[in-house]
């Protein structure tokens, strides 16, 4: 899980950060570029927009100038709203992915990103309402690898994370993970959890143990770096974390096929 200036919310181009990741000792890696169709207008006029053709072209290009050093993989990270099924359907049928992220960014027409999505509410009906929204986008399309940073929403809150615990959330976000596991799918460790101050990964540690306790088997590691300096954050966390949580493998996608390492 890996952004580059491809994405409208990184500046760094894909070269610099393939170099870093080689300088840091990583032995692969998978750009997850955003494309979120129908990204409501932001305060700062940002837009969320992605060159498909011209990502895939420099990757492909950089993939083969890298080979030697680091292997490649071409992702996408897919911001899921329930009706653009039918778009990603026929995108994901045209274009040689070896890895698809679905996330949610936007619950109906906000994303938590900013300040407007919690505006005059309860913090706690705010943290429902997103992950009642993944409910939603499961339901309406589910032809993902894995699903992105299942408590995304806690980055953002007033108070982030200082009143969240999975069991505050236990009966949907357990629905969530049966979903999940009943569709084939798997959920990312995201370390930038760690990143954003929270002292626990995205999702936390207890939501991917009780994955795995409901059967859950495919689990991918990322950063989601924008930057090259937060490529591979607290990497060396990611061992215990996923030991602790019942896994003694993590899931590198090809082609779209999981293999575990």
């Amino acid at each position: 899980h890996m952004h580059s200036s491809f994405s409208a919310d990184s500046d760094t181009s894909m070269e610099d950060m393939i170099r870093e990741a080689i300088c840091r000792g990583l032995t692969g890696i998978c750009f997850t570029e955003h494309l979120d169709p129908d990204y409501p207008p932001t305060p700062d006029n940002e837009i969320f927009e992605l060159d498909l053709d011209g990502y895939r072209e420099t990757l492909f290009r950089l993939r083969e100038k890298y080979q030697k050093e680091l292997q490649i993989h071409f992702g996408i990270e897919l911001g899921l709203q329930p009706h653009l099924h039918d778009y990603f359907h026929e995108l994901l049928a045209t274009m040689p992915f070896d890895f698809v992220i679905g996330s949610s960014h936007v619950v109906h027409g906000y994303d938590p990103y900013y300040k407007e999505y919690f505006k005059g509410r309860e913090e706690s009906a705010c943290y429902r309402e997103y992950f009642e929204s993944i409910l939603e986008n499961i339901a309406a399309f589910d032809e993902f690898d894995v699903y992105g940073h299942i408590d995304y929403v806690v980055r953002y809150g007033p108070n982030k994370n200082a009143d969240y615990t999975y069991k505050k959330f236990k009966d949907v976000i357990d629905e969530i993970l049966r979903q999940l596991v009943a569709r084939g799918k798997g959920i990312e460790l995201n370390m930038a959890g760690f990143k954003y101050g929270l002292g626990h990964p995205n999702p936390t540690e207890e939501i991917l143990h009780r994955y795995r306790e409901l059967g859950g088997e495919i689990i991918t590691v990322g950063a989601d770096g924008h930057a090259p300096d937060q490529i591979a954050w607290d990497f060396e966390k990611v061992p215990g974390i996923l030991k602790a949580a019942g896994f003694d493998y993590f899931t590198v996608f090809t082609k779209r096929k999981p293999e575990f390492i």
